[in-house]
């Protein structure tokens, strides 16, 4: 029984030989490879080589080699058809049965490569001819070298309805296989064919094994369309395809490395300019297919879109194409052009290096999802903040790897995290700097939000300070009075001292430092008042109140509540952590994240106001 050959290179394509000799064999990776004990003799130590990129196995030891069918009929003992159609059920195709007609369509596909790389050929000549000056001279001031002109075959088509069809009939190529092959266009009224290419500079499309299977043309000067690719043809899909791949594979596997660039040029520019693992797809965002032919060459490959809108949003296509496919060790990087450069400006204008550096900080595919998630539209409210979450966690359902889901979770909850912290700190330095009221009470309503008991805490040193700072502003009675109201002081004098502090804040008289004072002295509170300066030596700082403004005290008061709070605080995360790893639910993740923020703001809290005033408390 034989099959297709483009069944079986779509077998050898979807199946990686990593994967089906790692069924039977222990692999180790090692750079590119993978390495392990040979099957075929009894091996002590690891002689078989893996490479993915080539499609076979070699073990130095015995010399066993093969592709993956060979390795299945030989671990297995099947025939070669048996070894097809187990490894066509492993990857999820079904045999095709071969027909006469099958067969008279492989012989025209072995004729259709021989048309294409003919035309190829006429192409090159052209473009070296007299009529290819202009099309030269084009390439030239675009820096390409006679070298990489050569190396990537370029060509041009000369600006004429039958120019190319009258040459090959002229060598005997039939026109059925020059239609075939997408090089001639026959109009719907049934008139004469026509070049399907004319005018254009003429970039060949290869397979992976560097035989010609299409083009793609661009225009000189303003025509549209810019660039115009051959159509889907019986060798050509363009989206199994990528540019360059012939010419890269090497580099890259040597690299470890491979660039996705936008167009042919890209890919031509970063070649000539020391970054030969440059490939393009063609005209269209990356597909599936041909992110797994990329993943054969590296597990992060790099896309290098330019940096405009149009490049910005082809980059986005990848990230959500690549997104159901993920798997362990696999995945996209992603690299930002400065505003209006592609890879060859970035070469020309700042140099090799500079272009390395760029490949050298590719972001990883979260950042990117999140950055381009966050620059879609600006977080200033808890609404915003809520939609954000929702788009980034959209793109986390599309992730088919449980696990890989799972951590793609953990890290968005992160930054969500981070930036509600960012924003809370943003807003504590604009309102701090404003003396804003609200600012400075933050914390005190993040606790009341927590259902924090903030009557609870307050040791003999705190409940001294307080009203210290009450005697000397009497003004922050409006802010604290009603905590204040609900504390008992351990102390009996300083309880009754905070009552009659609190009387005389509520009533109709309305008294500023000196009254207070003088009020307290003549109702007997003279011993306990005194009690709270400076040379009764309990602390020190309570004689910092009279050298600090009413706003300064403030902040004082909100972060002392926060010190004596915090243990509240921290208990309740205990329970809240808890309670998310046996429900790890968004309420509960959010709640561990309110109070996480909370302790943060506590700390910084008391680190600013301690490195400002010199308090220990």
């Amino acid at each position: 029984m034989s099959f297709p050959p483009q069944f079986l290179d779509e077998l050898r394509t979807r199946l990686p030989v990593s994967e089906v000799v790692g069924r039977r064999v222990t692999l180790q990776r090692r750079g590119r490879e993978f390495l392990g004990l040979c099957p075929f003799h009894s091996d002590s130590k690891p002689s078989m080589n893996v490479v993915d990129d080539k499609n076979f196995y070699h073990c130095f030891a015995c010399g066993a080699h093969g592709d993956i069918i060979k390795f299945v009929m030989e671990t297995e003992g099947l025939a070669f058809p048996e070894a097809v159609e187990k490894l066509a059920d492993m990857a999820g195709l079904e045999v095709p049965k071969e027909t006469p007609q099958d067969r008279e369509r492989t012989k025209r596909r072995e004729t259709l490569h021989d048309v294409l790389e003919h035309a190829c050929v006429w192409f090159e000549q052209k473009l070296a001819g007299p009529g290819g000056a202009e099309a030269l001279e084009y390439l030239r001031r675009r820096g390409l070298t006679r070298e990489t002109i050569a190396r990537f075959r370029l060509g041009w088509a000369p600006d004429s309805r039958t120019a190319f069809a009258q040459s090959m009939k002229a060598e005997g190529v039939k026109e059925a296989l020059l239609l075939e092959a997408g090089l001639l266009r026959k109009p719907e009224d049934g008139g004469a064919a026509y070049d399907y290419f004319r005018g254009r500079i003429i970039f060949p499309i290869t397979d992976r094994r560097g035989r010609v299977i299409a083009f793609g043309g661009r225009i000189l000067g303003d025509g549209q369309p810019k660039y115009l690719n051959s159509p889907d043809t019986p060798v050509f899909h363009k989206g199994r395809v990528l540019y360059g791949l012939a010419q890269a594979r090497e580099a890259a596997r040597k690299a470890d490395e491979i660039v996705v660039a936008e167009g042919y040029m890209d890919v031509i520019a970063l070649s000539q300019g020391g970054f030969p693992q440059a490939v393009a797809p063609l005209g269209t965002a990356l597909t599936e297919d041909q992110i797994a032919e990329l993943w054969k060459l590296a597990t992060e490959p790099i896309v290098c879109f330019d940096g405009d809108t149009a490049g910005m949003r082809a980059a986005g296509r990848a990230a959500d194409r690549v997104l159901p496919m993920l798997k362990p060790g696999h995945s996209l990087r992603f690299v930002t052009l400065p505003q209006g450069e592609d890879p060859d400006d970035v070469i020309k204008h700042h140099g090799a290096k500079a272009m390395r550096e760029l490949l050298d900080g590719a972001i990883p595919l979260s950042e990117f999802i999140w950055r381009q998630e966050l620059a879609a539209q600006p977080v200033t409210t808890p609404e915003k903040l809520a939609d954000l979450r929702g788009r980034v966690f959209r793109k986390t359902d599309l992730i088919g790897e449980r696990s890989l889901q799972e951590d793609y979770q953990d890290e968005f909850r992160r930054k969500l995290y981070e930036l509600r912290q960012e924003n809370w700190n943003k807003l504590k330095e604009k309102f701090g700097n404003n003396k804003n009221k609200q600012s400075n009470n933050s914390i005190i309503q993040a606790l009341k939000v927590n259902q924090i008991d903030l009557t609870k805490g307050l040791d003999l040193a705190g409940q001294k300070i307080f009203l210290t700072a009450l005697l000397e502003h009497p003004g922050l009675i409006d802010e604290f009075g009603e905590m204040i109201g609900k504390v008992r002081f351990s102390d009996p004098l300083l309880d009754k001292l905070r009552h009659e502090i609190l009387d005389v804040a509520f009533s109709d008289v309305s008294l500023d430092a000196k009254g207070m004072y003088d009020h307290l002295m003549s109702s007997g509170f003279d011993e306990v008042a005194k009690s709270l300066l400076p040379r009764n030596s309990i602390i020190r700082a309570t004689y910092v109140f009279r050298r600090k403004s009413y706003e300064e005290c403030r902040l004082h008061l909100n972060e002392l509540i926060g010190r004596f709070g915090k243990a509240q605080v921290e208990a309740h995360l205990a329970d809240a952590e808890q309670q998310f790893a046996i429900d790890p639910s968004d309420d509960s993740w959010n709640k561990v994240c309110s109070l996480r923020a909370l302790i943060a703001s506590i700390n910084s809290a008391v680190s600013l106001e301690e490195a400002h005033s010199g308090l220990v408390y």
